[in-house]
């Protein structure tokens, strides 16, 4: 199981990497694509929406089951990885590179400090 340094985690599976400007990228982990198993589909309904933390963002379904998305942190949903439209399968092959779900401008940075670092994360995942 994969659970890079650079990223900030959630204790519901999804991980955060923030660029510059406040803008950060969010997806699933590779447990949480592991455990869910083959991706048909990904919907990402809030695109432009400002959304608090721990909000619903979107769904990814499975052949066996459908869960929900929950967003890391407060900001503005900017985008929504449109390859997932044809292409959800790169959630379970590259869950930290291609198959990243949004793009979003994080309202407040420091809550960025508050979600799971790779070892706090790997103790739950593990």
């Amino acid at each position: 199981m994969e659970i890079p340094a650079n990223l900030k985690y959630t204790e519901e599976h999804e991980w955060l990497r923030l660029e510059e400007d406040n803008i950060a990228y969010v997806g699933i982990t590779d447990f949480a694509q592991g455990e869910l198993g083959e991706i048909v589909y990904v919907e990402v309904n809030t695109v432009g929406e400002a959304l608090s933390a721990n909000d619903i963002f979107g769904t990814v379904e499975a052949v066996k089951t459908t869960s929900d998305l929950y967003l890391p942190v407060g900001g503005k949903i900017l985008e929504y990885n449109t390859r997932l439209e044809n292409e959800p399968e790169l959630v379970n092959a590259s869950p930290y590179g291609d198959g990243w779900i949004i793009k979003m401008e994080v309202r407040n940075p420091v809550d960025v400090q508050n979600l799971l670092d790779a070892d706090a994360y790997e103790a739950i995942a593990g």
